[in-house]
């Protein structure tokens, strides 16, 4: 029995370090012209708290933990990374048209506000992340101000 046990740990260790070199391409990309910090005026406290609680699935610049690269973890911290962006990638805000932008900030408001957003299992390992009620209507207040600004430009 003894020996069957040590077979099965020495097979199931050895499935692990294979699956190490399977991993997913990492989200690092430049900060370009197209990024929302360099299309919007946005106050810094309003910055950090989407660098905090959005960027990593929500643009090009993933900041990783060292468990984010063990697989099969790094493979669900990839898989929700390419459906956060495909949601919205702030990194390329200054590519969305001003309805896009409008019905994006709405999204974000919508979510920040009923606290789907960010995820419950991101802020469990990203304490930086979780939004206290004060942060959630600064957030809603510029997603709204930010709005409002672009539709007026719009009726210009």
């Amino acid at each position: 029995m003894r020996k069957i046990f040590r077979i099965v740990i020495f097979i199931l260790f050895g499935i692990f370090i294979i699956l190490q070199f399977f991993q997913p391409e990492t989200n690092r990309g430049e900060v370009t012209s197209n990024h929302i910090f360099n299309q919007e005026a946005i106050p810094d406290t309003v910055k950090i708290l989407l660098k905090n609680a959005c960027f990593d699935c929500h643009s090009n610049q993933t900041n990783y933990l060292w468990y984010n690269k063990i697989a099969p973890v790094s493979w669900l911290v990839n898989k929700h990374i390419v459906a956060g962006k495909k949601e919205l990638n702030f990194s390329d805000w200054g590519k969305l048209n001003a309805i896009d932008k409008v019905s994006a900030l709405g999204d974000i408001y919508d979510e920040v506000e009923r606290k789907k957003m960010p995820l419950k299992e991101y802020t469990a390992m990203h304490k930086k992340a979780k939004l206290s009620d004060e942060q959630i209507k600064l957030l809603c207040d510029w997603t709204e101000e930010t709005g409002a600004k672009i539709m007026s430009s719009l009726s210009e």
